[in-house]
């Protein structure tokens, strides 16, 4: 059988209750809104190498939120360029009184655990400089301090 292998992701498509409250968040990480749609989808650029990498489609106000531990979506990692990016989104997102999950030392990487205004889990994170030459990577769950 012939071997497939995607080069990456192309972006990521969420639904929200309310783009006007959802836009703003999207700003605060670090997206740039490059088109609506009618009040029904909002599609963001990260690098403006792509038309998009984020689209948050508007499905109301009164919407359900799934189950926790039901079959879906876990969470969205957005991977930043260094530990500072990161940390720099730890002050700006506290101080806009953001719920913050959590944070952790996976050791290829240094993440940080937040909810978006409804409550999809958004990982953001920066790989660990040289992570690839310490050998087999070895992944951990340890507590990191992101201030």
């Amino acid at each position: 059988m012939e071997e497939i292998k995607p080069l990456d992701v192309g972006h990521v498509v969420l639904r929200v209750r309310n783009l006007a409250r959802s836009t703003p968040f999207y700003e605060l990480l670090g997206f740039t809104k490059v088109a609506e749609l009618g009040g029904a989808m909002a599609f963001f650029t990260a690098t403006g190498q792509n038309h998009h990498d984020l689209a948050l489609q508007a499905v109301g106000d009164d919407a359900p939120s799934p189950p926790p531990g039901s079959v879906g979506l876990y969470h969205v990692a957005i991977r930043y360029p260094s530990d500072d990016h990161v940390r720099a989104a730890f002050r700006r997102l506290s101080s806009a009184g953001v719920d913050i999950v959590g944070a952790s030392d996976h050791g290829v990487s240094h993440s940080l655990y937040i909810r978006d205004p409804d409550g999809i889990e958004l990982e953001l994170y920066a790989d660990v400089p040289d992570w690839k030459e310490q050998g087999e990577p070895v992944a951990t769950i340890r507590p990191w301090d992101p201030r």
